[in-house]
């Protein structure tokens, strides 16, 4: 596929339906980059290496690795408190607000319902008005029980970078990050990114999306646009070395995913975990309105790769991608998505039924007419109207685990159920904890 690459792209964003493509990867000391399709239906703009596509929450490791490097500098450890870098800080539980610790935020782990995305402006000040906003946040699960994935713990982790480096997050990025390693095609704001070709999202059904990007407010979540190259430099330089001084304490397994079906078995620190043909691999993915990036990089082969897209099956599509380009550079095989099993799994799923919510969604797991297992979702908060509810039918692989997918979706959803060691039932999927309501 490597030789390859520029037709091979241009036939994979056809059959997974993506309007555009970007990718870019080292093998062997070389960056090869490939682009495929357009940046937006509407006006037809080619797709080049050089187009800023959204990396959403790939951004996180980015956030992860400034705090690493200030905690090289002495100024704070992984297991500080965050109260005591952010005296104002809260959340609704008083310990959890003097307990929960920077490892807490940067590995999933604070149980923080942590899918608050709220717009507190353009200023300077967005991030800061944010984590005042915090304080009314619940416990998703008690403090360090599981692994939930939590978008404001990584704007609080930036209001923590603010406040040891006296600038703001986008400013310390590039101090931190950007200008080292020399990086020309990475901004975090609609001003920057308008220097260059940018992708717009598109939502189902390949429309363009209503609005281009994220509140600013979620800029350490998910705010990075950058074009492949740039991100496979970040996470080159976490190989090879130019950002910290030992980026091996970003991949020690911190928390077993609940659910490890979909990203990788292991959160680090920053990066999610996982293993390909027995060698480590460290990853990150993020989608935000209608785009989507995915960012590998195997430390034993030296290997690193990124994809983005922006529109249809993008999950299936840069799956499709790393299972191809890995096979052929690396000889590692990429596990296969979770599916159906080849013979029926009965199970009694009676304890499984009924309301599970959090801060972004309630899931609904109920019994159609003729007794098929479905699970409904809806979004709620801010980005309920940018996402339609979505209804399908589960199917058991194991007493525990589902998988389902939406109506014409090549890819499947799996679903974990288990139970926390007090015995509260919990909902994994979508890297998340889910806990039942009713």
């Amino acid at each position: 596929m490597a030789g390859a690459m520029g037709q091979r792209l241009a036939e994979l964003i056809e059959r997974y339906e993506v309007p555009g493509a970007a990718l870019a990867y080292l093998h062997d000391g070389r960056v090869h980059e490939y682009a495929a399709g357009v940046l937006h239906t509407g006006t037809g703009v080619a797709a080049t290496t050089d187009s800023l596509f959204q990396i959403g929450s790939v951004t996180k490791v980015w956030t992860a690795t400034m705090l690493v490097q200030l905690a090289e500098r002495g100024l704070l450890t992984l297991d500080t408190p965050v109260a005591e870098l952010l005296p104002e800080f809260r959340v609704a539980d008083t310990e959890v607000t003097k307990t929960v610790t920077v490892r807490h935020l940067l590995s999933h782990t604070s149980g923080i319902d942590g899918d608050l995305f709220l717009d507190t402006g353009r200023g300077d000040d967005c991030v800061e008005k944010y984590v005042e906003a915090c304080a009314g946040l619940a416990q998703n699960h008690p403090l360090g029980a599981t692994q939930s994935y939590c978008n404001s713990g990584f704007t609080v982790a930036g209001r923590i970078v603010e406040r040891l480096t006296g600038k703001v997050w986008d400013a310390a990025l590039r101090e931190l990050v950007v200008e080292p390693l020399g990086l020309t095609h990475t901004v975090t704001l609609p001003e920057e990114a308008l220097r260059f070709r940018a992708a717009m999202g598109h939502l189902d059904g390949g429309a363009p999306a209503p609005v281009w990007g994220l509140m600013r407010s979620a800029g350490p979540a998910g705010l990075i646009c950058a074009r492949p190259a740039d991100v496979v430099a970040f996470a080159r330089a976490h190989l090879e070395g130019g950002l910290l001084k030992d980026p091996r304490v970003m991949w020690e397994e911190q928390v077993a995913i609940p659910n490890p079906y979909t990203l990788g078995s292991h959160w680090g620190v920053g990066w999610i975990l996982g293993t390909w043909s027995g060698r480590k691999v460290i990853s990150h993915g993020g989608n935000t309105i209608g785009q989507h990036a995915m960012l590998w990089a195997v430390p034993d082969t030296g290997t690193v790769v990124c994809v983005t897209a922006n529109g249809g099956h993008s999950g299936a599509f840069t799956h499709a991608v790393a299972t191809e380009l890995f096979g052929e550079l690396d000889g590692l095989e990429v596990p296969p998505s979770l599916g159906p099993p080849p013979t029926p799994v009965e199970v009694d799923a009676t304890p499984y039924l009924g309301v599970y919510q959090r801060a972004g969604a309630r899931q609904t797991v109920g019994r159609a007419p003729d007794g098929t297992l479905t699970l409904r979702i809806e979004a709620l908060g801010a980005l309920a109207e940018l996402q339609e509810p979505q209804e399908f039918a589960l199917v058991a692989v194991d007493e525990t685990t589902f998988v389902g997918r939406r109506h014409g979706d090549p890819a499947w959803t799996s679903v974990v159920f288990f139970t926390l060691a007090d015995g509260t039932p919990y909902m994994h999927a979508g890297a998340r904890a889910t806990p039942k309501v009713s």
